[in-house]
């Protein structure tokens, strides 16, 4: 049976009207960081929200159009990872892959989309690196782009898998050496 299309989902409608303002906010922050995003395989979008029964929402929602990949515990808080059979397109780009994490201590500005995770193979110790290279000396001097660090471990997770991400406090660009579908099991895409 063919599942429908996310943006005929009822419990989701909100993330489909949610679509344009981060599509918006994203083009306006790869144009600050002088990015060009049609080369890298972008690994997945990311939502945010506040409640638990949000985070319920959505994912009895993306349950009815996608595929369940993996639900794990990251860094102290349930998240779920679904597959798509048809990707979400915007602003020139194709994702099938969504990242729902429950809520965690931080509260977010904005519940709806948060991010892109950008793949960038090679050794884990040099993202950070090889991430920065990739953004505008004057993007980089910027105070109000904020850069940070990480390296989440989920559940039975072996594969390192650190995160360098990018932000101007509305949208968010992360890197990372593997796909989640690595580290969840999977193939790359």
């Amino acid at each position: 049976m063919k599942k429908p299309n996310w943006q005929e989902i009822s419990q989701l409608t909100d993330l489909s009207e949610d679509l344009i303002r981060f599509s918006s906010l994203l083009a306006a922050l790869v144009h600050r960081l002088d990015m060009d995003l049609t080369g890298y395989y972008i690994d997945h979008i990311a939502l945010r929200c506040h409640q638990d029964v949000t985070a319920q929402r959505w994912f009895n929602g993306w349950q009815q159009c996608g595929h369940c990949l993996k639900q794990s515990v990251v860094n102290g808080r349930n998240i779920a990872l679904f597959t798509l059979p048809a990707p979400i397109e915007f602003s020139g780009l194709t994702i099938d892959c969504i990242e729902l994490p429950w809520p965690g201590q931080r509260r977010y500005p904005h519940e709806g989309w948060e991010h892109i995770e950008i793949v960038l193979p090679g050794p884990a110790p040099s993202l950070a690196q090889r991430a920065l290279a990739l953004l505008s000396d004057g993007a980089l001097a910027s105070p109000d782009i904020r850069i940070k660090h990480s390296a989440p471990q989920g559940e039975n997770e072996s594969l390192p898998n650190p995160t360098l991400a990018v932000t101007d406090g509305h949208v968010t660009i992360k890197f990372h050496p593997h796909s989640l579908r690595d580290i969840a099991g999977g193939q790359r895409h």
